[in-house]
């Protein structure tokens, strides 16, 4: 179980050459995510050899360009290369309404089926749960309606001692998905074998936080306490904290606030804005309130395996 998360953009407002707007690719306990798509993301999809047949659920969190106009553009290359799997949106309320006048328009049928998952909730919400993977929603405060995202492991099973087993030849193979459940077991005399005494605690799980486009709201760091990796904008530095209270954005020394009341891990800043030349500067402020803080690049990948 581990988290390989891939940056595809992760620069504000209009692209350029070398900076591309916000996208990641998510793996995580083998599911995989496309969280946010501006423009041109499956050109950085194919730079970085990653499949698109391997995308089934795409998290978008608000309704800016810079955040999922390349999605139309996607889902019109998924038609072309005949794709025939379903594949799941999870986005604001509207973008049913914009993908589907898209595809109308311009003629584009596909011949797999989109399912929308309009999203309208203020408060933090389960939006996607599997045998493996959960995801929840990170009310965050923009101009328009926005959503983080938190991607959590669920506990594995638990691991057999195989040679604290052995000494009960009353256990058989038959048995040890019991014991990997956590029961104990029972003999056919009534005497109880606890679990604990043959099998061992699963690994720890991993989580990864993605705060997109929003102004520093303190709040959220209860939903995301302890997490391994967080992923915070931070489109200006202090010298611009007005046009942060203006636009809804966050400072880096903000980000680095967010990061540490919520006892996270390692803290990666994005998002920058093209008015900064030097974004060495994003991780010496970032720097003077939590330690461990990182500057998303596109092609940079961040690994974290559970122990």
């Amino acid at each position: 179980m581990s988290i390989k998360l891939t940056i595809l953009g992760c620069h504000s407002a209009t692209p350029r050459a070398n900076a591309h707007p916000s996208s990641q690719y998510l793996e995580i306990n083998n599911r995989r995510f496309l969280i946010d798509c501006g423009e041109g993301t499956q050109v950085r999809l194919r730079e970085n050899k990653i499949k698109f047949s391997k995308i089934s659920h795409v998290f978008i969190s608000h309704l800016h360009g810079d955040h999922f106009y390349g999605l139309i553009g996607l889902i019109s290359t998924f038609g072309l290369l005949n794709r025939q799997n379903d594949l799941h949106i999870f986005g604001p309320e509207g973008i049913k309404k914009i993908i589907t006048l898209q595809l109308r328009l311009s003629q584009s049928w596909i011949h797999f089926e989109i399912i929308f998952h309009e999203l309208t909730s203020a408060k933090s919400e389960l939006i996607f749960e599997d045998d493996k993977v959960t995801v929840h929603t990170i009310p965050l405060s923009h101009r328009v309606y926005t959503n983080g995202f938190l991607f959590k492991e669920k506990l594995g099973e638990r691991n057999l001692i195989i040679s604290e087993i052995n000494k009960h030849h009353e256990i058989e193979v038959c048995d040890y998905q019991n014991l990997k459940n956590g029961k104990d077991f029972v003999n056919k005399d009534g005497t109880i074998i606890k679990n604990k005494s043959l099998t061992k605690d699963p690994k720890n799980t991993v989580s990864y936080a993605y705060c997109s486009d929003t102004q520093f709201k303190p709040e959220i760091t209860t939903i995301i306490q302890h997490v391994d990796l967080l992923y915070h904008e931070a489109t200006f530095l202090e010298d611009k904290v007005a046009l942060c209270i203006k636009t809804k954005h966050s400072t880096a020394k903000q980000a680095a606030a967010i990061a540490k009341q919520a006892n996270a891990k390692q803290l990666i800043l994005g998002h920058f804005s093209n008015r900064y030349k030097n974004i060495e500067l994003f991780k010496e402020e970032a720097q003077t309130t939590f330690h461990n803080v990182s500057l998303a690049k596109e092609g940079k990948i961040y690994e974290i395996k559970n122990k």
